[in-house]
Order: C-alpha cells, then sequence, then structure tokens
C-alpha cells in the first residue's frame, strides 16, 4: 500500500527543528504519521551546520517515501521563536543560536523545490490538535506546550492568531511574580521559569540541597547526585509518595492555575489544551487546577471550559509541521524555490 492509498492524495512532510534534533515525517490529511525520521542537531553551530541538519532529516525520510515525487510535496517547519511566519525567517531564538535572520524557508525551498511553510513550534502544535486532535471541534482554541520550556498557540476559528507582526502568543513569559527567578527571556517571574520543565527541576534541586537530613526519592532517582535531578525524576518521585516532589508539584500547580485563571480572562477559549513533554506528569493535577481555577479568574463561567490533555505528544512538532501545509490556518506566506 503507497502513502497516497494509506492516507488519501493529501500529505504533506513535517518537520520539527528542537535543540538538540530535527525530526521529519510523513504526515496525512487525517494526521496519521506515516514514517518519521530524527537526526541530531547543533544548534549552537553554524548556520550551515543548522541547515544540514535539516536537510539531513529530510533526505532520510525521503528515502523512505513510496514515490520519487515526495520531494515535492509541501513541507511544513515548526521552530522554536522568534520567527517571523510571514517571511520565513527565523529571528533569533536564544535556544537556536545558529540562526540570525536565517532565511530556513527560502533555503529549504531552493533545495527541495517545493512551497515551505515556517512557524512558531507551540503556535504549529496548537494547530494540528485543533486540526486533528483534542481541539477539533471547537472554534476557539488555548494550547499550552508545557516542557523544557513554556509555549502557546491560539486558535480562532481553526486559524493561527499571529499578531502584528506575527511574534504574537508569546504566552510562556506571561509575568506571574515580578519579584520571581530571572527568565531564559531576561524578565522576571515568567510563567516559564516558575512552572516549566527546566524550572522544577531546578527548584527540585534547591529544595534537596535545603533538605539536609530528610530522605527523598528524587535523590535515589538520580543515583545520589542532586545536580542529576531532573523534571522526570520529579514526576516519578510524586507517583512513588515523596513528600517534597508532591511538595513542588502543589506549587507548580497553583503558578499554572493563576497563569491559566489569566488566560480565561484574556481569551475565554473554548478549550484548553495541554501538551508537551511535562503534561503527563501534570495530568493527575487537572482536577486540583480546575477547583482553583474560579479563585484566579473573574469569568464566573470559567468551569464550563474543558480541559484536556493533547493527542500528540512527542511527534507534535511533526504533525505542527503538516498543518501548517494541510490545515487552513497555516502560515500566510509560502516560500517557493527561486
Amino acid at each position: 500500500m503507497t502513502m497516497t492509498q494509506q492516507g488519501g492524495s493529501a500529505w504533506a512532510i513535517g518537520v520539527d527543528v528542537g535543540g538538540t534534533k530535527v525530526a521529519a515525517g510523513f504526515v496525512d490529511a487525517h494526521g496519521q504519521i506515516r514514517q518519521h525520521t530524527r537526526v541530531p542537531m547543533n544548534s549552537q553551530g553554524t548556520a550551515e551546520e543548522g541547515l544540514a541538519a535539516v536537510t539531513s532529516a529530510i533526505d532520510e525520510l525521503l528515502k523512505l517515501a513510496p514515490d520519487k515525487n515526495a520531494a515535492r510535496r509541501p513541507i511544513g517547519i515548526c521552530a522554536p521563536g522568534p520567527l517571523d511566519p510571514h517571511t520565513g525567517v527565523v529571528l533569533n531564538p536564544p535556544n537556536v543560536t545558529c540562526w540570525r535572520n536565517y532565511p530556513l524557508a527560502a533555503e529549504i525551498a531552493r533545495r527541495y523545490n517545493g512551497s515551505v511553510k515556517l512557524d512558531n513550534d507551540a503556535k504549529s502544535a496548537g494547530l494540528a490538535e485543533a486540526l486533528w486532535g483534542a481541539g477539533r471541534g471547537y472554534r476557539n482554541v488555548f494550547y499550552a506546550c508545557i516542557g523544557t520550556g513554556i509555549g502557546a498557540g491560539i486558535l480562532f476559528d481553526g486559524r493561527i492568531y499571529h499578531g502584528r507582526t506575527g511574534a504574537a502568543d508569546e504566552a510562556g513569559h506571561m509575568v506571574i511574580d515580578y519579584h520571581g527567578p530571572v527568565c531564559g527571556c531576561g524578565k522576571k517571574g515568567c510563567i516559564e521559569a516558575l512552572a516549566s520543565g527546566t524550572a522544577i527541576a531546578k527548584k527540585a534541586r534547591a529544595r534537596l540541597a535545603e533538605a539536609t537530613g530528610r530522605q527523598s526519592a528524587m535523590l535515589e532517582l538520580a543515583g545520589g547526585k542532586m545536580e542529576a535531578v531532573t523534571s522526570e525524576m520529579v514526576g516519578r518521585a510524586y507517583a512513588a509518595g515523596d513528600w517534597l516532589a508532591r511538595e513542588i508539584l502543589l506549587e507548580t500547580v497553583e503558578v499554572l492555575t493563576i497563569w491559566l485563571g489569566n488566560i480565561v480572562d484574556l481569551l475565554e477559549p473554548d478549550v484548553i489544551i495541554i501538551g508537551g513533554g511535562a503534561a503527563a506528569m501534570l495530568g493527575p493535577f487537572f482536577k486540583k487546577i480546575r477547583e482553583q481555577l474560579p479563585r484566579w479568574s473573574l469569568n464566573k463561567r470559567c468551569l464550563e471550559i474543558p480541559m484536556v490533555p493533547a493527542r500528540y505528544g512527542e511527534e507534535s512538532g511533526i504533525a505542527g509541521g503538516a498543518a501548517l501545509c494541510l490545515g487552513v490556518g497555516g502560515s500566510e506566506t509560502e516560500r517557493h524555490p527561486r
């Protein structure tokens, strides 16, 4: 059975650019990822090295293609921002320093002689959820990606909200506590600095250093090395009944609830979707977030808004990239080869 027979005539190549890897996959019109590849990414190297990682992922994927014209299928790329979805230029992402004002979409279009769309990773993942996932059937969607950092996607009537220049919806950098820790963006007390996977791990290490004389499963999971504690270990320790892990996650849930209360008061979406690597760890706390939400939202009908887990997990970027090409709400500008 060919790719076309599997998923219909409409399918695209989705590419997910991260700080340490580039993943690419074939995605059909139903949002099914048929094949995918993954290669390392040196995000701190040169622009050419970064481009080589992207083309390597696509080239490896094309070896799995069912027909020789696969390279001419539309390519959707999601990458960390800031970027300009209208021009396809990566501007200055703090975690991908190899590209500064880099015309990534145009370079890929020139290489593969096809149309290319580029957008922010969280916005693209939100579009995939609205098109094929947990947001299907809802008009207005708020998607939160809680992982190493915190990103978000706002979808109005199935279309990504970009703002005036494409820089809208940096919801992960809404300030919750202006006396709080400095975020990677330079501001203090962003929700990303308080509730991301990175923030959870950092808080866990600090609390372990303070909790001398009290045992914690987190330290045991890290082999006794405090500096090796990760957010995943916090989640595993909580599941095992660890007191300190529970304390840390309850604090995290409180600031997330404050943040979501602000989102509800600003947008009043039809659904809130939670995705990203830390979503599974926070899943058991969805009920608690909902219980506390009326304290932090002026909107007295806030509990009518469903809060649900995302359909896509680690492959959300691949699905998101393809959604830019197969959905109606992706980037407004396509880059074509010249």
